[in-house]
């Protein structure tokens, strides 16, 4: 399936490994130009380098225009990290078709121990950044008649998760806002803003919950993994890049009727209905 988004500029946060990395990856096979964001710079080069071969040889194999694709390290939860990124796309009055708000979860542990800076950075980073940036970029997407805008979130929205409490709160607050945002006078107008809930991914952040996970328990990290893909209806963790895949027709032609939806990408394991 063409996804009719090839030649779009996209912006994709954290997009130097894992699930960010998964989601430029698939944009840039789609023919997306992307530009790239994550603090560290050595590992955002890597990944821009990797970005750019996988954008050339599905360019060939299609016979579409390969995309450029552009790195800017920096952190995006301030306001010169934020400024840095528009810049590189040629300024905030021209700005991006896509978006994909992501950032490192918060860390784990018990609620009693964190303080009140402790809950502003992490509302900071996973609910007022995300903002910040559809604040910045939704109306010249609807100016042009196009945009989308995809918040890598947590299936911890939906099922809370308890050593998660930071996360489990700014998220939710994030879910709130576009829960509003979405249904407003840019639906109509083409723009659509949606939350991608991830379940278990085997990437670093995965590996850091299980550690955690693992110590309060008392098991070993191997016993642990191998317990939480049992409980998974699809037997497994999932894939950065089946995640990206899931992202990008989020991002296409085709999903340009579905608005302030949380999809939710767990294999099975969220035992509810609705």
């Amino acid at each position: 399936m063409d996804l009719g988004i090839a030649g779009k500029w996209a912006l994709v946060c954290g997009a130097s490994k894992g699930l960010g990395y998964g989601s430029a990856l698939a944009l840039v096979q789609e023919g997306v130009n992307v530009v790239i964001n994550a603090r560290n710079a050595d590992a955002l080069a890597q990944a821009a380098t990797q970005l750019i071969a996988e954008g050339a040889s599905a360019a060939s194999a299609s016979g579409k225009k390969a995309p450029q694709v552009i790195a800017v390290a920096a952190d995006i939860t301030t306001p010169e990290g934020r400024q840095a990124v528009f810049a590189a796309a040629g300024g905030p009055g021209r700005d991006f078709d896509i978006v994909v708000t992501n950032a490192g979860g918060p860390p784990t542990g018990d609620f009693r121990d964190w303080n009140r800076d402790a809950w502003i950075k992490a509302v900071d980073a996973n609910m007022l950044t995300p903002i910040e940036l559809i604040q910045a970029t939704v109306d010249g997407m609807a100016a042009r008649g196009f945009g989308r805008i995809v918040n890598i979130t947590s299936s911890a929205v939906k099922a809370p998760i308890d050593i998660l409490g930071l996360s489990n709160g700014a998220r939710s607050g994030l879910t709130g806002f576009v829960a509003g945002v979405s249904r407003s006078k840019i639906a109509a107008r083409g723009v659509t803003i949606n939350n991608l809930l991830p379940g278990k991914f085997d990437t670093d952040r995965l590996a850091a919950t299980v550690n955690a996970a693992a110590t309060k328990a008392g098991k070993s990290v191997d016993e642990l993994r191998t317990a939480q893909q049992a409980q998974i209806p699809a037997g497994r963790y999932g894939t950065a890049q089946e995640f990206g895949a899931i992202c990008a027709f989020l991002c296409s032609q085709q999903a340009g009727y579905m608005t302030g939806q949380n999809v939710l990408a767990d294999g099975g394991a969220y035992p509810g209905t609705f």
